[in-house]
């Protein structure tokens, strides 16, 4: 039967959940271990970046959505890159249709209801979790979206690989003013601690005082 419901996604499981959410949130616990970190100054997003096969290079990680917003994902990278698309699509007809760039709710609404529509019908939901960071009227924003289109608001999140770990990690250290310096030394120990200390790591950052968002070089660790 498990089977059977498996070929079929708009079916509930005996438990009543989505079985091909399921599928898609395994996806996800697959892929690189990533973080997002809230602090009152600034938000950061930080990425494993591992090639999937020797002599390749590896793929991008974090991403500018626009001048104040950025995301990074985890799970299967097509996938990653197919909603960073979507965000960026959005992010352009917001700014061409009321001339002011997209807050970060409205961003992450329609990212919400995008995955949703994906569990509705006999479509494949994507196998990816993004975390978007961002500044708008509100102040510095973090909020990470699931396969199932549930968004959740917060300081601190943790997906793909080893995440409960790494979200373990930087809770025990964690400081609503840590400085940017302490959150990326805070988010790579969590990161090296799962991979052997032998890590590339892609961070991004927007800060509270210029609303910008700013890729920042990828780091070698180990």
């Amino acid at each position: 039967m498990a089977a059977e419901m498996g070929r079929m996604p708009f079916f509930y499981s005996p438990e009543g959940r989505l079985v091909q959410v399921d599928y898609a949130l395994q996806a996800v616990s697959r892929g690189s271990t990533t973080i997002g970190l809230k602090t009152k100054d600034f938000a950061l997003l930080s990425s494993q970046v591992k090639p999937t096969r020797p002599l390749l290079d590896a793929a991008e990680k974090v991403y500018v959505l626009d001048d104040h917003v950025g995301a990074t994902g985890s799970g299967y990278i097509g996938d990653v890159t197919t909603l960073i698309d979507e965000l960026r699509v959005e992010a352009q007809k917001h700014r061409l249709v009321y001339d002011t760039p997209i807050d970060v709710g409205t961003l992450s609404r329609h990212l919400s209801e995008y995955l949703h529509q994906l569990t509705m019908y006999a479509v494949r939901p994507l196998g990816a979790s993004i975390i978007l960071a961002g500044a708008d009227e509100l102040g510095v924003q973090l909020v990470q979206v699931d396969p199932s289109g549930t968004s959740f608001r917060g300081s601190g999140f943790a997906i793909g690989q080893g995440a409960d770990d790494a979200l373990d990690t930087v809770h025990k250290d964690y400081r609503p003013d840590l400085a940017l310096e302490e959150a990326m030394a805070l988010t790579t120990k969590a990161i090296e601690d799962l991979n052997g200390g032998k890590s590339v790591i892609e961070h991004g950052v927007v800060r509270a005082d210029t609303k910008r968002f700013e890729h920042l070089v990828p780091t070698a660790t180990g």
